[in-house]
């Protein structure tokens, strides 16, 4: 089968390699659609680690082809959609259900492989975990491949108690900060402040819902953001890009008592400075998120039913032949979100 392979720093290729081989507890999946997000293209420039020789691709939604004989859950045709975490099951996080904070996870498209290829083993240990869902005949495999990210933001969003009616700050409005836009939009976010210096960027940020839509380099930040808020400042501030000075500005734009989520990756080895009688004085709750609990997976794949919208995020597509490309046209600031789409899929 055909399949892209991770092989080291600025290193993707496309190649022949054997197809999965399921034992009784397995399922083989081919797959139909297969995004990349931010972290792969950091992994593809060496700011985070992932196995040589790995198939990455961790947003990712097929059809069940081959059903191992211990299986009774899913059946041929079933369309399958992927949280991509190994998790132990065992652990204080995992009795939880706090599965992505478990010490001894591991994930597809990293450690284990992924979903850039025709066919995608789904390992039994997924699916004891309950971390395989099933989506509706109906839903298209492009949209049903957002679950992994939706998941991720309603994480997000659900850590900072966003609720029907309250104020949003998203500081980076690439493919996650607006992700952040149309799903706070969808649970009912009132006041959705975008802050993004590319001008394209800041034109999908008014496009997919938010309300104020703010230039760093030319805008008063501080001053629009207090006046749309009555004078309180965001209920919560994220910062969706590994960049320290967004970090820096969230500070200026949250209430008291409000919270700034660190939702994007930073380099390796980053550091900031920040005045912490800031966040002492105005209880403010600082925090990051990664990744999400099985229940958001199965509640983002639910709003995704009803926002097929969504997809309009995704503005490179590629075919597997092509799929190396779904890497490189990241590295500029053209378009959004990459997806390879596999035509053929069942």
């Amino acid at each position: 089968m055909k399949a892209c392979v991770f092989h080291g720093v600025r290193d993707v290729r496309l190649e022949q390699v054997q197809e999965p081989q399921i034992g009784p507890g397995d399922l083989l999946v081919q797959v139909g659609a297969a995004g990349l997000c931010h972290s792969d293209i950091r992994v593809y420039l060496g700011e985070k680690k992932a196995k040589l020789g790995v198939i990455p691709g961790h947003e990712t939604a097929g059809t069940v082809v081959v059903v191992g004989s211990d299986v009774n859950d899913f059946q041929v045709g079933d369309k399958a959609v992927i949280c991509p975490i190994l998790a132990c099951g065992r652990c204080y996080f995992c009795r939880r259900g706090l599965r992505n904070r478990c010490p001894e996870r591991t994930t597809l498209g990293y450690e284990e492989n992924g979903g850039l290829a025709q066919y995608m083993l789904v390992p039994a240990q997924l699916l004891e975990l309950g971390h395989v869902f099933k989506a509706s005949v109906e839903m298209p495999m492009e949209l049903a491949s957002l679950t992994e990210p939706s998941a991720c933001v309603l994480n997000s969003l659900e850590t900072c108690e966003m609720e029907a009616g309250s104020s949003l700050a998203v500081i980076g409005a690439g493919p996650m900060g607006l992700l952040h836009i149309m799903l706070a939009r969808s649970i009912g976010v009132a006041r959705i402040i975008a802050v993004e210096p590319m001008e394209e960027r800041r034109a999908f940020a008014k496009r997919f819902g938010a309300t104020s839509v703010l230039d760093p380099q030319g805008d008063s930040l501080e001053e629009t953001v207090m006046d749309v808020t009555n004078g309180l400042g965001a209920d919560a501030v994220v910062v969706s890009t590994g960049r320290t000075e967004a970090a820096d500005l969230a500070f200026g734009l949250v209430r008291k008592q409000g919270f700034v989520n660190l939702f994007g990756g930073f380099p390796p080895n980053t550091h900031m400075d920040f005045d912490p009688n800031i966040v002492h004085y105005n209880e403010i709750r600082l925090t990051g998120t990664q990744n999400a609990t099985p229940e958001q997976y199965r509640r983002a794949l639910n709003l995704l039913s009803v926002n097929p919208q969504m997809t309009k995020i995704n503005t490179h597509r590629f075919s597997i032949d092509d799929s190396p490309s779904a890497y490189t046209v990241r590295l500029g600031a053209e378009g959004l979100k990459s997806v390879v789409l596999f035509p053929d899929a069942a």
